[in-house]
């Protein structure tokens, strides 16, 4: 376990991204597309997979030892590509971890930048879903009625999900059926938006527009949380975060490596190279 030690180390000019499992990537992937010109460290902790299920006090602790790892190689920004730790750990880390360890870095999480997009629209109702310990949390109707009040928000939690897309299931008949489940009750309530509380469900949004039909509106959070990224970086310079003309690709993995490899590559949509297994708990 980690000590409270003073944890001050250098910044290298480079963006972290943190998730519970393979889900961030449909995240990364979009940091890429969109600004490739930034070093990046993706650190995947497939090992504790999945977070939703686990209590709040566990999820704070996978999540501070998963960012100081981050920290220690030199990121400068750390972006929690997980709905749950962004839900359950996310205040806590910024509050009153960073002060006493990392006084000049930032910690971002996913909900704000996708509680912003909806509530700043013309709707009257919005559904949620996202793993058992995000919706429990209320984290998105708290965001969104933060910025408009009189948005209705409906969440259902969609626990089977996660387990299903990192064993490769995403295509399964056995995924649609248990998903179309998932999001009948939805439907049912005549929502008019639907936000994915995970990062890893992005993995099944052709699936997902499909059975919510043409009328209820399925944005790719992926895409929305880069964006926020690029308007964040322009207004904060003194992150130190510039174009670097070699740039930095990195993956860690808490668990085995080729199969983090093999799947990743498929929620990527590319090849991941630099790989390497990191011991985030003998810190």
């Amino acid at each position: 376990m980690l000590t409270k030690k003073n944890k001050t180390t250098t910044t290298k000019n480079i963006i972290g991204v943190f998730d519970s499992g393979l889900g961030g990537l449909t995240v990364f992937k979009h940091f890429l597309k969109d600004l490739p010109e930034y070093n990046y460290i993706y650190l995947g902790d497939n090992a504790r997979l999945p977070y939703g299920e686990k209590s709040s006090e566990t999820i704070y602790e996978y999540s501070r030892e998963a960012i100081d790892f981050l920290f220690k190689q030199g990121c400068n920004l750390i972006i929690i590509a997980c709905n749950t730790a962004s839900a359950r750990a996310l205040r806590q880390l910024q509050q009153e971890y960073l002060p006493a360890n990392y006084p000049n870095r930032k910690i971002l999480g996913v909900i704000r930048p996708l509680a912003e997009k909806f509530a700043s629209r013309n709707i009257r109702k919005v559904g949620v879903i996202g793993t058992k310990s995000t919706i429990n949390s209320k984290a998105y109707e708290i965001e969104i009625k933060k910025i408009n009040p009189n948005i209705k928000v409906e969440e259902i939690s969609s626990p089977l999900l996660v387990p299903l897309i990192e064993e490769g299931w995403a295509k399964k008949p056995e995924t649609k059926m248990i998903l179309k489940k998932y999001l009948h009750p939805l439907k049912t309530k005549q929502i008019e938006a639907l936000i994915l509380g995970c990062t890893h469900y992005p993995f099944l949004l052709s699936e997902i527009r499909k059975i919510m039909g043409k009328r209820i509106s399925v944005p790719d959070p992926g895409q929305v949380i880069s964006d926020s990224l690029k308007t964040y970086l322009t207004k904060h310079p003194e992150l130190g975060l510039a174009p670097s003309p070699k740039k930095i690709r990195q993956y860690y993995t808490t668990d085995d490596i080729q199969t983090f490899k093999a799947l990743g590559e498929k929620f990527l949509g590319g090849k991941m190279l630099n790989i390497e297994q990191a011991k985030i708990t003998d810190l």
